[in-house]
């Protein structure tokens, strides 16, 4: 295990932070020693990962534990489809172990750069109305706790543990390795095509019902869409051609789209003229692959972004207020607005705890003002019920999210039973869950 000091920034640059000792521990061994390290200084310890949340919860004003190095026995269990690596691993890496195996995670979200802990702490989604977020595929876990303990949690073991860690924002432990359901591999089917935004929100369900992924993109200032379904089928017959996945995909949603950006940027009063062409220019196109490759998509364009979960009845009258509040705002929009569904789940910190959901994610382009646009529309979802994404800006606080999960207070519970003196807390924790 080796330490020293060194500054961190997320993927965005939004957040900063110069811990006073990194450490990247080898094995378990090593995070126990590094967790009491940190007590023994009477200072606080948070784990990072790839740096892909928004918020400030990998800020490490104390010491920072960079998992990147971890390694634990990889066991792959194929009969049963399950998988136990290091919870440092990316997803990236997770979905090449798997797919060498005749394996593959049952859904994703749309970039795989994140860490496994990374993604299960903060309730990281992908759509699918039977589908729940990520977590939901956990089959059990490992942490250290904020005493050094290595507990071992599962359905059947630590119960409530298992419930408060599986998504637990780093608040309970330091997630050092996890043991994931999977599926026998599979390839989708992806079909992306324009509509108008009437006609998609005029038969919701029959888009989430009758497909096994469902999304749609909304393009500020007009009334389009891009709508991209995901089903499975039995044969790879139609993948995509590489001219057209590095057109589409590369050049059009990357380097095209990051000169819009900075032209909007520059010139504000383009914006709508540009989010109108964008609309136009995605063209519709069908083509299959392997599920991780239909699911995650190359990310180039730096954004920050706030996301809400509702409840899906709330979704048309959400949207239908983010026009409005887009509309009435000092400054541009120049990012599309992302709309993806989930299933009910039993997980106390989940987004979806014990509703099916709808959610909507606005971003800004880097560099350009969001936070009037953010917190106004942070008011409409947290009126309609939302709950928002951890990784994600809000401005949400303890008193306020005590309302919306109605296990909050065991969450809390089980958080002071697994750090008492509080060595995770950094001050996102601080303003999510209070002292």
């Amino acid at each position: 295990m080796t330490g020293t000091t060194a500054t961190w920034s997320n993927w965005a640059g939004n957040q900063h932070s110069t811990a006073l000792l990194t450490v990247r521990p080898r094995s378990v061994s090593d995070v126990v020693e590094a967790v009491r390290q940190a007590a023994a200084a009477g200072r606080t310890v948070r784990a990072t990962g790839s740096g892909h949340s928004f918020t400030a919860t990998a800020v490490a004003d104390g010491h920072r534990i960079d998992l990147a190095a971890l390694e634990t026995d990889v066991t792959v269990d194929v009969a049963r489809r399950l998988v136990t690596v290091p919870a440092g691993m990316t997803l990236h890496t997770l979905n090449d172990l798997l797919a060498g195996h005749g394996l593959a995670m049952p859904n994703l979200g749309d970039i795989d750069a994140q860490t496994i802990a990374g993604a299960l702490s903060t309730g990281t989604h992908g759509t699918g109305a039977k589908l729940g977020c990520l977590s939901t595929f956990v089959a059990g876990l490992t942490l250290v706790t904020g005493t050094g303990e290595v507990l071992r949690c599962s359905a059947e073991e630590n119960r409530d543990v298992f419930d408060a860690a599986r998504v637990g924002l780093g608040a309970v432990g330091v997630l050092v390795e996890v043991t994931l359901r999977c599926v026998d591999a599979f390839v989708l089917r992806a079909h992306e095509r324009p509509a108008p935004l009437a006609e998609v929100l005029d038969d919701l369900p029959g888009l989430y019902e009758a497909h096994d992924h469902a999304e749609f993109y909304w393009f500020p200032y007009t009334d389009r869409v891009q709508v991209k379904t995901n089903d499975r089928v039995p044969a790879d017959d139609q993948p995509l051609p590489g001219w057209r996945g590095w057109l589409d995909d590369e050049f059009l949603s990357n380097t095209v789209f990051a000169g819009a950006c900075r032209l909007g940027r520059a010139v504000p009063a383009l914006a709508p003229r540009i989010s109108a062409v964008s609309a136009r220019a995605l063209t519709e196109r069908t083509y299959t692959g392997r599920s991780d490759r239909v699911f995650c998509t190359p990310r180039r364009v730096r954004f920050v972004e706030m996301e809400y979960g509702l409840p899906r009845e709330a979704l048309p009258t959400a949207l239908a207020e983010l026009r409005r509040i887009v509309d009435r705002l000092p400054f541009k929009v120049l990012f599309p607005v992302e709309v993806r569904f989930t299933a009910a789940d039993d997980i106390w910190l989940s987004h979806s705890y014990g509703r099916d959901s709808a959610y909507i994610a606005v971003h800004q382009y880097v560099g350009m003002p969001y936070e009037p646009y953010f917190r106004a529309f942070e008011q409409v979802a947290t009126e309609l019920g939302g709950r928002p994404h951890w990784g994600k800006l809000h401005w949400r606080d303890a008193e306020s999210l005590a309302t919306a999960y109605p296990r909050f207070a065991d969450f809390q519970s089980v958080r002071t039973r697994l750090d008492p003196s509080r060595i995770f807390q950094n001050p996102y924790l601080s303003q999510v869950l209070g002292i």
